[in-house]
């Protein structure tokens, strides 16, 4: 179906919503990009972007504006939490004719990612109801436009409108940590990935360039606390590394809790879901940009080799979900870990905890 007329609507301007807008703008299709946000700069955050995003970034023609753009990555530190050594997985080895590790900002690959796409998004455009057809969807907006389009892709987050409207799942359930992000510029001269690891609790600092780090942390529960910089300091206020110098240095931090999105299929009639609206998972392995990026480049090779929307959709379905499958169950084992008290964990992870943490990405090494 490449270069046909399809009416294409991607609900969600984010990672996921651009970059399957980019993967069919080069499959041929002109699809719609709706954000219900206004436009405006977001939160500031850092990213981490394992091998098999970068590869994805390749298939997308994108790896050259992304490449001079924050800090390859080629080892990962792990530290228990007085900062002693527990182990270090490779990168470059992991991921040895993939693709190479990255950490930047958020804000600079969603940058690459909106000029891959054309640059044309439609702000302020909420979905109102979505109208399953026999051969479309009909779709209206809360400024009282309607269109009917050939194919509707939710692509917007976990907790998705168009899932809920399509009947495809309801409200995403907790995964069971409260997440702390923040960005430090000037901080300690942190040049790998570097984590520590406590009792159902860590510490994580990467650099992201131009003397940046970001600064990620987590803990078992499902209620931000009211004061997020207070809890952060009372909770690894006691640990070693460089974690007291950048403690000391934060002057801002951002919470949420972790969703997860677990669903029967992806897509009802016309209307198909990706990334984070499909298959959310706690961060734990870094996977949430990359699944979103593979998603759109299986996507538009779906739909130009299909000979029909409905043929293309069981087929990237098909796809898809053994590696999302995948990294629900990696994420769900390491994230089990954290139960496991240090005095147990520790020994264990200095002896095996390279190849146990390679192991959890054993089939994204592979083809998409």
């Amino acid at each position: 179906m490449g270069g046909s007329p399809l009416r294409i609507l991607v609900v969600g301007a984010g990672i996921a919503g651009l970059s399957v807008a980019r993967a069919l703008r080069l499959a041929g299709f002109r699809p719609d990009v709706t954000e219900k946000l206004p436009p405006g700069e977001s939160t500031e955050t850092g990213l981490y972007l394992p091998g098999n995003a970068a590869r994805a970034l390749h298939r997308l023609d994108l790896h050259d504006p992304v490449r001079p753009l924050g800090h390859v990555i080629r080892r990962q530190l792990f530290f228990d939490a007085a900062g002693a050594p527990l182990c270090t997985v490779d990168l470059d080895a992991l991921w040895a004719g993939v693709g190479e590790c990255r950490a930047l900002p958020r804000a600079d690959l969603h940058r690459v990612l909106l000029t891959g796409a054309g640059g044309a998004v439609r702000h302020g455009a909420e979905v109102r109801t979505l109208d399953l057809l026999p051969h479309g969807v009909g779709v209206t907006f809360t400024d009282g436009t309607s269109t009917e389009y050939d194919l509707v892709i939710g692509a917007d987050g976990p907790r998705s409108s168009v899932r809920a409207l399509a009947a495809l799942g309801g409200p995403p359930r907790p995964a069971g940590q409260v997440v702390y992000r923040a960005v430090l510029h000037d901080g300690p001269p942190i040049t790998e990935w570097t984590a520590l690891l406590g009792q159902r609790s860590g510490f994580l600092m990467v650099p992201i360039g131009a003397g940046r780090l970001h600064c990620y942390a987590d803990e078992a529960g499902t209620v931000p606390p009211v004061d997020p910089l207070a809890r952060l300091r009372e909770l690894f206020g006691g640990y070693g590394g460089a974690v007291p110098e950048v403690l000391a240095a934060l002057d801002r931090v951002h919470v949420g809790i972790t969703d997860e999105v677990e669903l029967g299929r992806w897509y009802r009639g016309r209307v198909l879901l990706v990334g984070d609206a499909a298959h959310a998972t706690a961060p734990t392995l870094s996977q949430g940009a990359a699944m979103a990026l593979e998603d759109a480049v299986v996507l538009a090779e779906s739909l130009r080799a299909a000979g029909s929307v409905e043929a293309a959709l069981v087929a990237y379905e098909s796809r898809r979900r053994p590696r999302t499958r995948w990294v629900r169950d990696r994420t769900r084992d390491r994230n089990r870990t954290r139960d496991v008290p240090p005095a147990l964990r520790d020994p264990l992870l200095r002896g095996r905890g390279g190849r146990i943490f390679g192991e959890h990405y054993r089939l994204l090494v592979g083809p998409l």
